[in-house]
């Protein structure tokens, strides 16, 4: 049987959509009917679509899965897989506990192929940005080797571990980005409103008045004046150089620099090697070839200037150099994960070593982000009190310069 998206409308008039198992879509639309529902659209959920104007367009099914989604469908297959249950069922049943329509249509296309006599790994291609090259490798390499429940089950503690890091920085960074945007947000509020009200009676007034009160009014007044404009400018411009780094050149040279800049060297260097060690040990215990291996792991390292050294790195051992040593080459991996991959090539034990030298990459960036936004926290309240301690005593110092006259 196939999965087949359908739009329908339910007694009560309303659209429904979904996705059915059958094996044609007429008898798609009889289920429908039986159901009290009109069917108004039925297709097959993995069939690449025609749209308006005549132009191949990607299935809605083929978007991004979410690492969430992902850790949770690979630790089903693998707990269902390992209980003794056959792939179709499994992936059914995976399908069936899947809460948000969009995964258990994919699950569903996957499992259609299957029956069709496709491997699992080849029917989770049909749906790329959802299973990306790591996982689909690791899969078929779990197949022909007979061991898919533990191959799953390093790929389910791997996108565990994946999603949980990146939700640690998330929440890591919320408290930061909140403080900040309300940090301007006051600012901007005092600068607008409440110092043009205060300092309204000082225009008047024949009195001369300090620096730092006509610096403060004349910021107020450009805000007033121009502050939209300002905003509309400040997104143009994030727009453009955006764009800008979307080409080639100006992102390699960007990618360069974050290479050798102090401080973010630190973060962009120990992300990506740790990025490329865990998908390597991933991979290599999986019994996927080194050579593949390391060509996949490449391509989730995110700094191009990174990606394209361990490209020439993967042809140096293709062509019989050690992994250490086309390592080496490279020149932005740190010295213990050369050593550890050393140590791993001579005791036979590499996938482990690099396992190991991940996680202890992973912990001391993990440490290194920590320690700056709890460095950050208290310099921010610094700022944000310096400035509004500027502008009180902006205010203020015309109000005590006018009392020592009087006195």
């Amino acid at each position: 049987m196939a999965a087949y998206e359908f739009v329908a409308l339910d007694g009560q008039g309303r659209e429904q959509r979904g996705v059915l198992e059958a094996d044609s879509s007429r008898q798609i639309r009889q289920q429908l009917r039986d159901r009290g529902w009109a069917p108004l659209k039925v297709d097959p959920a993995a069939e690449a679509r025609r749209g308006e104007r005549g132009v191949n367009l990607r299935p809605r099914l083929r978007r991004r899965m979410s690492a969430l989604d992902l850790a949770m469908v690979t630790r089903h297959l693998e707990t269902l897989i390992g209980s003794g249950l056959p792939i179709e069922e499994a992936l059914n049943a995976a399908a069936q506990q899947a809460d948000k329509p969009r995964v258990r249509s994919i699950l569903l296309a996957v499992r259609g192929r299957v029956l069709e006599g496709h491997s699992l790994a080849a029917a989770l291609g049909e749906f790329p940005q959802a299973f990306d090259d790591l996982y689909r490798a690791t899969v078929s390499a779990g197949e022909h080797a007979g061991h898919l429940e533990e191959v799953l089950r390093n790929l389910a503690d791997y996108t565990e571990r994946r999603q949980e890091s990146g939700q640690n920085i998330q929440m890591a960074l919320l408290y930061p980005v909140i403080l900040v945007a309300i940090s301007l947000l006051i600012v901007a509020g005092l600068l607008a409103y409440v110092v043009p009200e205060i300092v309204a009676v000082y225009r008047d007034t024949d009195q001369a008045l300090p620096i730092l009160t006509r610096t403060l009014i004349a910021l107020s007044d450009f805000l007033l004046a121009w502050g939209l404009p300002l905003l509309l400018v400040l997104f143009a411009a994030g727009f453009a150089v955006r764009q800008l780094l979307q080409r080639p050149g100006p992102r390699q040279r960007f990618h360069r620099m974050l290479l050798h800049m102090p401080l973010a060297q630190t973060i962009v260097r120990g992300t990506n090697s740790s990025q490329f060690a865990n998908t390597l040990a991933i991979l290599t215990a999986s019994g996927v070839p080194l050579v593949d291996a390391m060509r996949i792991s490449g391509q989730v390292v995110n700094n191009r200037v990174m990606r394209e050294r361990i490209e020439r790195a993967t042809r140096r051992v293709a062509e019989g150099t050690s992994l250490r040593a086309a390592l080496d080459e490279v020149g932005y991996f740190p010295p213990l994960m050369l050593h550890m991959v050393a140590s791993g090539e001579a005791s036979g034990t590499l996938d482990d070593m690099l396992a190991r030298v991940a996680r202890h990459l992973e912990r001391d960036l993990q440490r290194l982000v920590t320690v700056m936004l709890e460095l950050f926290k208290p310099l921010m309240l610094l700022v944000m009190g310096g400035l509004v301690l500027l502008i009180v005593l902006a205010i203020l110092l015309p109000i005590l310069n006018l009392n020592q006259l009087i006195a």
